[in-house]
């Protein structure tokens, strides 16, 4: 689903050497960090009219997914939503899969930007440990809006999201912070436990199964983080 790119930019903490997997503290390098996260691709370049019709159909269809779920979406409800014709709609996506999957990787491109490049505290500017505090409550509610879509994408490929460029992209940029704030550590690691809890089925589970509010998830992310030291025997 998800492409990589390189962007140059010379925004953002100096990034770690470490690969995403690899033990130990993440050691800072002179190359900027959005030249070493791996990145989600953006639509390839389409005429000015071809762009805004492919705007409208995408908000479309969150709007359905948001309001009726993602099983709740048909190419004819898409096209009456959006103001575009059927037959513009099949064009542009196929069938309903993968229209889906285009929201969801069109999602993900919009969060990356802007922890990537948007504004502090969530965007470069601020400290890291605002910064990591900030990423994790976007992240909340990344998930909890597009839990239905990232749960049908884990069911169909439980490892994927391992592998894919926007949780690369995120293990980096976690690795990042979290060398900043805890030098001593092992960031990598670190990195992916903190994405963990982020986990599309546990997230379904929280927030529809236990009526857990996107707020009281944030909540108990902040304790998780404050939690360090010896285990009390």
């Amino acid at each position: 689903m998800s492409r990589t790119r390189r962007p140059a930019d010379s925004s953002g903490p100096a990034a770690a050497k470490s690969a995403p997997g690899a033990a130990g503290p993440a050691s800072a390098a002179s190359a900027p960090l959005l030249n070493l996260l791996p990145t989600v691709g953006g639509p390839a370049p389409e005429r000015a009219d071809a762009a805004r019709n492919r705007r409208k159909i995408l908000d479309a269809a969150a709007r359905i997914v948001a309001e009726q779920g993602p099983e709740a979406v048909t190419m004819n409800q898409v096209a009456h939503a959006s103001g575009i014709g059927v037959g513009t709609v099949y064009r542009r996506f196929g069938d309903v899969s993968q229209l889906l999957w285009a929201l969801l990787d069109d999602r993900e491109r919009q969060f990356q930007e802007a922890y990537m490049s948007g504004p502090p505290p969530l965007g470069p500017g601020a400290p890291a440990a605002q910064r990591l505090d900030a990423f994790l409550d976007a992240l909340v509610d990344r998930v909890v809006e597009q839990r239905e879509i990232l749960l049908a994408a884990q069911s169909a490929a439980p490892s994927a999201r391992y592998t894919s460029g926007a949780y690369l992209a995120m293990h980096t940029h976690l690795t990042l912070l979290v060398s900043h704030t805890r030098p001593t550590a092992n960031a990598p690691l670190l990195a992916h436990l903190l994405l963990a809890p982020f986990s599309p089925s546990l997230m379904h589970h929280l927030s529809q199964e236990q009526r857990l509010s996107a707020e009281e998830l944030k909540a108990g992310i902040r304790q998780l983080l404050s939690l360090s030291g010896p285990v009390p025997s």
